[in-house]
């Protein structure tokens, strides 16, 4: 057979593999650099107006506002059920990476007492965002000035002194408990109130109705700010800056224990695509590094303590470890880790 001279009949051929090559790489650049394509939700466990929804409206203003998201992005409050209902609304919408879950460290006390089925790690860490230490406070007339002295006290009766706090088994009691129970005191012998809000237990402080509160920092600042709060120590690696520069640490006070924080983080959806979660750390480690970001934080007095995705899954890990820890010495404990 004698072919006339002209194009080859094999060029059309490798026209098409040509063609589908780079429609290929075009894909696979494509799920390299994954956007959103529709509205973002950014899920609240708590109601609106409150402390964690005011953070989330200004994680999405800087989010907009700088272009760090090619969508909007709705701050969708899920309150309800000890702050149970967001994260199974997250889980409603697995693999889907539209879908973010603002968290607090309610998701471990859900998970260890057993109010959920679901645990922490099905979720794709994101970004580590905050962290409010604990503090134990008395009111500015108290005769209690130490750590010591509280202890003291507490050994001679643990019924002496009755603490509010705003949940039984949250961080602050947490931090309650391993004072206690580093100074060989039964934890769970301690006289708790629980109140709504952190502001009705310093009022109960001032008013002479409680003898102490277990709180975070922030919601300590401004009694101590207006002189109606004295606070004992500060669940911290180290003092801390502005207001609380002279409380002194638990280990200052020869308090020696793993500890744990008020922390606040974002959560992807279970199953998303490593792509996906990759966008969503670098769109969060660029709205940390904001000043609009930076400026809040020092306002707040809050330590800028950014980590994302894998840094801040190891971060999980310990904190849920010495949380479960505690939890079970007070008798909360009912599912497996």
């Amino acid at each position: 057979m004698i072919r006339k001279k002209g194009k080859s009949p094999f060029l059309p051929c490798l026209a098409l593999l040509a063609l589908l090559g780079a429609g290929g790489v075009e894909r696979a650049g494509a799920q390299a650099s994954w956007r959103p394509e529709k509205p973002v939700e950014l899920i609240l466990p708590t109601a609106a107006g409150g402390a964690n929804d005011n953070v989330a409206r200004l994680i999405q203003r800087i989010l907009q506002d700088r272009k760090l998201v090619p969508a909007p992005v709705l701050v969708m409050n899920k309150a309800g059920g000890n702050q149970t209902l967001a994260p199974t609304y997250l889980r409603q919408h697995a693999r889907d990476p539209h879908f973010l879950l603002y968290s607090t460290s309610s998701i471990f006390t859900a998970q260890i007492t057993g109010l959920v089925q679901q645990v922490y790690t099905d979720l794709a860490p994101i970004a580590l965002l905050l962290t409010e230490y604990s503090v134990l406070s008395v009111s500015s007339a108290s005769p209690l000035r130490t750590i010591s002295d509280l202890t003291a006290k507490l050994k001679s009766d643990p019924q002496s002194v009755s603490f509010g706090l705003v949940s039984r088994g949250g961080s602050n009691h947490i931090a309650l408990s391993q004072v206690a129970r580093a100074a060989g005191i039964d934890s769970k012998r301690l006289k708790v109130i629980v109140f709504k809000t952190n502001v009705e237990s310093y009022l109960g402080v001032a008013g002479g109705h409680i003898d102490a509160v277990a709180s975070s920092a922030t919601a300590a600042r401004p009694f101590v700010q207006q002189g109606t709060a004295r606070v004992l120590m500060i669940a911290a690696p180290r003092r801390q800056p502005g207001t609380l520069a002279q409380v002194p640490t638990l280990k200052e006070q020869g308090i020696d224990v793993p500890l744990t924080t008020n922390w606040r983080g974002v959560f992807g959806a279970p199953g998303i695509a490593p792509p996906q979660a990759a966008f969503w750390e670098d769109a969060f480690a660029k709205m940390a590094a904001t000043e609009d970001w930076k400026r809040w934080l020092e306002q707040g007095e809050y330590p800028d303590v950014f980590a994302r995705g894998p840094d801040f899954a190891r971060f999980l890990e310990a904190e849920y470890q010495v949380s479960r820890t505690v939890l079970t010495e007070l008798g909360y404990a009912r599912a497996q880790p």
